[in-house]
């Protein structure tokens, strides 16, 4: 009576089926791994609502506005000139917080300019009556539907709010607070990140 034969392979042929079973098992697990610790990774969009932003500041010429994006907001870089800078100061009884006393700027930015170095002003360019966007308006004196005494600054369209060069809000209109100034700190001369600082960490 003929039996069927049973194959039993060899010790060295099991271990090499297990190191192949092994390897190709490893392979995918990788494969499936690799997905997920991408999804881990934060993407733009994400560091765009946290992460701190760096801005170059050679790109901001005298006079100018540059506007970042950091956390969903515009941030506003104004790189005062020498006149500028003087008319600061000449129209505190005008304005609502002259000297910054309500919180919207981190305590090294708690002075007559508001900024760290005077010849930049950095703020959340965000009007905070409503969160509309103001205008740049920088012309000083005899400005168009601003008037004789206007010192430059900052015009809501939408309700009137006005702020000078430094983010002060003036007096009789409908937002009630300075623009916030962000945490922010120099890399250098050139480099400024926006959304951090040494003092705090934050």
């Amino acid at each position: 009576m003929n039996q069927s034969a049973t194959y039993a392979p060899s010790s060295h042929q099991r271990r090499l089926l297990l190191v192949s079973t092994g390897a190709v098992g490893g392979i995918g697990l990788i494969a499936a791994a690799v997905p997920f610790v991408e999804s881990m990774a934060p993407n733009d969009a994400v560091r765009s609502m946290g992460a701190p932003e760096e801005a170059d500041l050679s790109k901001v010429s005298l006079g100018a506005l540059m506007t970042v994006a950091w956390r969903g907001k515009p941030v506003w870089i104004v790189h005062r000139t020498e006149p500028m800078l003087a008319l600061l100061g000449k129209h505190d009884d005008r304005l609502r917080d002259p000297r910054s006393e309500q919180r919207q700027q981190p305590v090294y930015a708690k002075n007559a300019t508001r900024s760290i170095k005077p010849s930049f002003l950095v703020a959340v360019g965000i009007c905070t009556h409503l969160g509309c966007i103001p205008t740049y308006r920088p012309e000083a004196g005899g400005a168009p539907q601003l008037g004789a005494d206007w010192p430059g600054g900052f015009l809501c369209p939408c309700h009137g709010s006005r702020f000078d060069l430094a983010g002060r809000v003036f007096k009789n209109v409908p937002a009630p607070l300075n623009l916030e100034v962000p945490a922010h700190e120099y890399l250098s001369d050139t480099r400024l990140l926006i959304g951090q600082d040494s003092h705090t960490g934050k």
